[in-house]
């Protein structure tokens, strides 16, 4: 039997290193930069330990190491403002899904993805977003997920600080 449980601080980490794989598989190499890595982890331990979190995560531990991860799903919440396709606001997005090469082919994230999916619909998330890489989609269409026909834009700002 799988045991999936939603992550705690002390898997900040390990969620960690499994971001780095992801980051890895969508880029073609490692990050060049490691400094991300630390700044990662301080936010996922202040944040998974909030007593009304907005950032949650669901885990599989890696059978034959049990302080280890095999796969993960990470999640945040926010707050938006309402609108008639979802009137209270709150949207929920999927990211992070990523799965040890070691472990994958066995569920592992579609696991992660449904609890984390059902943590939102417990707390009245009724919109959930993600961004899919290609490999990925199939997965997430099985979910439920659809493409949207808005357009993602990003811009990159430097600090001042």
């Amino acid at each position: 039997m799988i045991n999936i449980r939603r992550a705690t601080a002390a898997d900040a980490a390990e969620l960690v290193r499994l971001r780095g794989i992801l980051i890895a598989a969508m880029q073609g190499h490692h990050p060049e930069n490691d400094e991300w890595r630390q700044r990662a982890r301080m936010t996922l331990e202040r944040r998974l330990i909030a007593p009304e979190p907005t950032l949650v995560a669901f885990v599989v531990e890696q059978p034959d190491a049990p302080s280890r991860l095999a796969a993960c799903a990470v999640g945040t919440v926010e707050e938006r403002l309402g609108g008639p396709g979802n009137p209270s606001g709150l949207t929920g997005y999927v990211f992070n899904v990523a799965t040890d090469p070691a472990h994958r082919r066995r569920g592992y994230s579609r696991l992660c993805t449904t609890a984390l999916l059902d943590w939102y619909r417990d707390h009245g998330i009724a919109t959930v977003d993600l961004r899919a890489t290609a490999p990925a989609e199939p997965l997430y269409r099985s979910l439920g997920f659809v493409r949207t026909t808005d357009p993602a834009m990003r811009l990159h700002i430097t600090a001042t600080i």
